[in-house]
């Protein structure tokens, strides 16, 4: 049992890389986004449209991404796809650090070097898309249905340490250096550091093996039990492959909607849900934040690096409660804390009050985001999907969470621009209504085999 333990831990911290990814390329833009502003941005005389439109371009790959996931997650397989993933991780790291490559002089910023810098992100975006997809998928497929909601939830505090270990990152290369340099030499660095992890991921991925559920959507029957008996031992893996084999011949149709619109309308929901309550505006912009609260530079990315942090530790809560107390219970008391910081936030900021309050209601609401909606959205959304719709339903869902990401961030400096407090009551009021939604609509699902979710649908 330990062996078995240590085995399906190795192949969750491989498929997890990818999460480490998926977060380090989102946030490495939040050291970088001031100099891009400076150098591509303002050096050209454009506007904050543009400003805003090009930290946000990563997302319209993501959106692509998302989409192409079932495709690829269905024809080459869940591995692969991942495989692909980390191909285009490392090329978007290496462009979007030297955008001038081939084509362009270095030190003379244009309309086309910015066009072929976002072209860098968008492939970087392409990477994020697939793995946010098709690692919770991947390691949903893999795991035991006792410690799923737990391993899948690991996905999310990888991609969180991402985040917090490219925070350091950031501001270990600005610490020090003049703004000058970071505007010309150091934004460049935060780019390229993310080719490391890019190459570490895509080396491990030889080493893993393709999930049972679709070894045998393909008929690959032998090659899914021994996986199976590996991760479960041979008793357990007898009925699971059972369970699976009369999943996938109960329902000959792969049509999307072949289980009604019920679960993929939750699954929608759930993502845009998980976007509409503003999270990536603090992920994204948070340096700007602080420093629009009163903070030097060196201390708005100290700020952030706590605040990542928070974020870790939050995540961890939900690693070790989500197959203890369910998916709901945590959702719903996530919505509850993000609401009480979102709404607190707006006031303070119609009331022009910048201080330590305003960091703290900000901690409360990322920490209740990250104990709930960031980790458990991914659980559902790897697990509520039927066998033979999930390659397909997975990407439905992950493409409406990466558009609804885009519109919130490409849409937060605007939304400052004309008030602050409207934006952050936005936040809370989507924060609500999230919590009305899981609520009333969404099932619990703790506990379930993949193979036992369909009977959800079916009744």
């Amino acid at each position: 049992m330990n062996r078995n333990r240590f085995y399906i831990i190795a192949v969750t911290f491989v498929a997890t890389l990818g999460g480490l990814l998926f977060g380090y390329d989102t946030a490495v833009i939040s050291g970088a986004e001031k100099s891009i502003q400076s150098y591509l941005i303002e050096s050209q005389g454009l506007s904050t449209l543009i400003h805003g439109l090009t930290i946000s371009s990563a997302l319209i790959g993501c959106i692509i991404g998302g989409l192409l996931s079932g495709i690829i997650a269905s024809a080459f397989g869940r591995k692969k796809a991942l495989m692909v993933a980390a191909f285009l991780f490392f090329l978007s790291a290496m462009g979007s650090g030297y955008p001038e490559f081939l084509f362009f002089e270095r030190g003379n910023p244009t309309i086309g070097l910015l066009l072929m810098f976002n072209f860098y992100r968008l492939i970087g975006g392409i990477g994020v898309g697939l793995a946010s997809a098709v690692c919770p998928m991947y390691i949903g497929e893999i795991a035991p249905a006792n410690i799923r909601g737990s391993l899948v939830s690991v996905n999310q505090f990888a991609i969180i340490f991402g985040m917090l270990v490219v925070y350091f990152v950031n501001w270990g290369i600005a610490s020090g250096q003049s703004l000058e340099w970071i505007n010309t030499i150091g934004w460049r660095r935060m780019f390229l550091s993310e080719t490391i992890p890019a190459a570490l991921f895509g080396i491990l991925l030889f080493f893993v093996p393709e999930t049972p559920r679709y070894l045998s959507l393909t008929n690959r029957d032998e090659e899914a039990f021994k996986i199976l008996t590996r991760i479960n031992g041979a008793a357990r893996a007898k009925l699971i492959m059972d369970e699976i084999k009369g999943s996938i011949s109960h329902h000959k149709s792969a049509k999307l909607m072949s289980f009604g619109k019920k679960v993929i309308f939750i699954g929608i929901l759930l993502s845009v849900f998980q976007q509409f309550v503003g999270i990536n505006v603090a992920l994204y912009y948070a340096p700007r934040i602080f420093e629009s609260m009163g903070a030097a530079k060196d201390a708005s990315l100290m700020q952030t690096v706590i605040m990542g942090l928070v974020n870790v530790i939050f995540t961890v809560v939900a690693i070790f409660t989500v197959d203890k107390w369910g998916r709901k219970p945590l959702l719903i008391v996530g919505s509850a804390g993000m609401a009480i910081g979102m709404f607190a936030i707006s006031a303070l900021a119609f009331m022009q009050i910048i201080g330590i309050g305003t960091l703290v209601f900000i901690i409360i609401y990322t920490a209740s985001f990250m104990m709930s909606w960031g980790p458990i959205t991914w659980v559902l959304i790897s697990e509520i999907f039927p066998n033979k719709i999930r390659g397909k339903a997975v990407a439905v869902a992950v493409a409406a969470q990466w558009a609804a990401n885009y519109f919130i961030s490409s849409t937060y400096p605007a939304m400052m621009e004309f008030s602050g407090g409207f934006t952050y009551g936005f936040y809370g009021l989507m924060s609500v209504l999230s919590l009305i939604f899981v609520w009333k609509i969404v099932p619990e699902t703790k506990g379930k085999t993949l193979e036992e979710m369909e009977g959800l649908w079916e009744k």
